[in-house]
């Protein structure tokens, strides 16, 4: 009795991992970027140890790229405008629904910024 239970338990775990696309990113869709300059405040998302440096705009928010956060580290609750790379990733939830895009920026330059906190 023991053989077969494990057998199913085994054959329905290894389904499972091969057909989860939740884990992030949708690597089919590989990003192009574009320049944008865009301005908003300078925040850190997410829970120990997973966080992000993202820029919080009107309608959007920008995750920085994790080797250019320390650019902007400092900038922490404030106001800034950067102009940089922009790309996208189209999140996918694992019964492949659309979980909406998530921006990128990359190769930022600090334009402008606002030394008071807001």
């Amino acid at each position: 009795m023991k053989k077969p239970a494990v057998i199913l338990l085994s054959f329905i775990l290894l389904y499972a991992a091969e057909n989860i696309s939740a884990r992030g990113r949708d690597e089919k869709n590989f990003p192009k970027t574009h320049k944008v300059e865009l301005s908003g405040k300078v925040r850190m998302v997410g829970n120990s140890p997973m966080t992000s440096l993202v820029i919080s705009g009107e309608n959007r928010e920008w995750y920085i790229e994790p080797e250019e956060q320390e650019k902007l580290m400092e900038f922490q609750q404030r106001m800034v405008t950067v102009r940089a790379e922009e790309y996208y990733y189209d999140r996918v939830f694992a019964n492949g629904t659309s979980a909406g895009r998530q921006y990128y920026i990359k190769n930022i330059i600090i334009l402008e910024s606002k030394n008071h906190r807001q």
